[in-house]
């Protein structure tokens, strides 16, 4: 059972991001096209979880398979495609179990991909929308403070609504 935490936004997420991306750049040298920094973690200002999300693109997804062993040795757990067909996701813990880590793996330019990066972007640029989210996410934490599912849930029909928006707002030119 793990606790639900969210916490302030963290200055150090950032850094920490560019420092992972590094290292998995290493590890998938030759297969690696971009890495990017994802979710709550990479909003300023609002509340997250405390787990780095982080996006690769490769140039080809059956090879990261291959790669695998070298995100083990970084300490990520594999875990297969994990419910989105065409993906490649891996956690890292401490040796304490804390969960500090996301990573998920698609082919460059995948439709996967495009939702990630759309509704990051539509985050950054709409801060009483990501506002909102995190004030959700903290009533959320605080309804299901060891029930992830109840959560997770309870965010759905939020990211719903935001992935519309954020595709209206990019079918009408408006991308920052």
């Amino acid at each position: 059972m793990r606790k639900v935490e969210v916490v302030p936004y963290d200055s150090r997420w950032r850094q920490d991001f560019e420092a992972e991306s590094q290292r998995i750049s290493e590890v998938l040298v030759g297969n690696i096209v971009a890495v990017h920094h994802i979710g709550s973690t990479s909003i300023p200002g609002i509340y997250a979880k405390p787990v780095i999300d982080v996006m690769a693109e490769v140039e080809e997804i059956t090879r990261v398979d291959e790669q695998s062993p070298a995100l083990v040795s970084l300490g990520y757990e594999a875990m297969g495609e994990y419910g989105i067909p065409g993906r490649r996701y891996f956690r890292k813990e401490t040796p304490e179990g804390i969960r500090t880590h996301h990573l998920h793996i698609f082919e460059a330019d995948s439709v996967q991909v495009k939702s990630h990066l759309l509704y990051r972007d539509y985050e950054l640029a709409h801060s009483d929308d990501a506002n909102r989210y995190s004030d959700l996410k903290r009533q959320l934490a605080a309804a299901y403070p060891t029930d992830i599912d109840g959560y997770m849930d309870g965010k759905d029909g939020f990211i719903k609504a935001m992935d519309q928006r954020a595709a209206q707002w990019h079918m009408s030119g408006r991308r920052v």
